[in-house]
């Protein structure tokens, strides 16, 4: 569900994590991934800038954690989801 205050780039990109990322990872402020080797995507910033990944999911992106399946996303929904991710980097674990 899309949190007070986000703006529809962000809803977008949350709804993104939801439906297309929660079955392995931890997609919220909190919680455990439900495959452990899934990282938390709060965690992500931690590891390297989310930036980063924005070419590997208009592209395809098809490795993470093992059994990750490939996704690939249009210019905009990567957008949404990297604007997503960066509201991740300031939350409380």
């Amino acid at each position: 569900a899309a949190q007070a205050g986000e703006s529809p780039q962000v809803a977008h990109g949350h709804r993104l994590a939801q439906d297309y990322c929660s079955g392995c990872h931890a997609v919220g402020r909190r919680g455990r991934s439900p495959n452990p080797l899934s990282p938390p995507f709060r965690t992500l910033h931690e590891r390297y800038p989310v930036e980063d990944i924005q070419e590997a999911l208009v592209e395809g992106i098809s490795t993470g954690h093992h059994g990750m399946p490939v996704f690939k996303f249009d210019e905009a929904a990567s957008n949404d989801l990297i604007a997503y991710l960066k509201t991740l980097e300031t939350s409380k674990k």
